[in-house]
């Protein structure tokens, strides 16, 4: 059977099969080689994450050891407690602790699967504003770019302290000209080219990881390994 790789985090995860997604675009990279197994849940943040993790991931008797997970969180917890969205908050310290033991329950369960932390992106303030998830008369966004970039720095030391790859996306995204509304949909999801630097820097970890169609077989011949004089004798072995 292909090899997995699992994607497990909130919306911009569970929205990333949707055309132009950064999921789809990677299960369409990785069509004949790995399947690409979508986690992702709407609303949740790292607190929810650790509670349902065994509902989650098949048990490791079940088969290979997927190639990798993506942990894709921080967005929700990053949302502002004393704002309309407050009951997604997780603290700064907690999110830290609920990262450090979902990494430390994916390594014990499969100790050679590649585990890949990627930051919350940045926050478009303006556009939360224009886009609210819940009725809000007090006029301030729910989230900040400020307290989704202290939530990025925890999840990269956390990946440091625990020896595993991290994607600053927060980071890497704010490096665009018009970021703000060219990669940000609703100053939180991500648009066509949001999901696009996603997708890159996904593959350029992966590749990190010794993860890349160069180092992955097909999973059966390809159409131009078939003799065409004797096609069925390329099945024999």
């Amino acid at each position: 059977m292909r090899p997995k790789i699992y994607l497990f985090g909130d919306s911009i995860t569970e929205e990333s099969f949707s055309d132009g997604g950064w999921g789809a675009a990677l299960a369409n990279h990785f069509s004949r080689t790995a399947d690409v197994v979508l986690r992702g849940y709407s609303g949740y943040n790292t607190r929810w994450a650790l509670k349902v993790k065994e509902k989650v991931f098949p048990p490791p008797e079940s088969g290979d050891a997927p190639l990798a997970v993506m942990v894709f969180f921080g967005a929700n917890d990053a949302s502002l407690p004393e704002r309309c969205s407050g009951f997604q908050h997780v603290p700064l310290e907690e999110y830290k602790q609920n990262l450090v033991a979902i990494v430390a329950f994916l390594k014990k369960r499969w100790p050679s699967t590649r585990i890949i932390l990627i930051t919350p992106p940045p926050i478009d303030e303006d556009g939360r504003l224009l886009h609210p998830f819940f009725d809000d008369s007090s006029g301030l966004p729910e989230r900040t770019n400020e307290a989704a970039g202290s939530y990025a720095k925890q999840c990269l030391a956390v990946a440091a302290e625990c020896g595993v790859s991290a994607i600053d996306l927060w980071r890497k995204m704010q490096q665009f000209p018009g970021w703000q509304k060219g990669y940000l949909s609703d100053g939180l999801h991500l648009t066509a080219n949001g999901n696009k630097v996603v997708f890159e820097e996904v593959i350029g970890r992966l590749r990190e990881e010794q993860i890349s169609l160069e180092t992955l077989p097909a999973d059966l011949p390809l159409i131009a390994e078939i003799n065409p004089n004797d096609p069925l004798k390329s099945f024999e072995n």
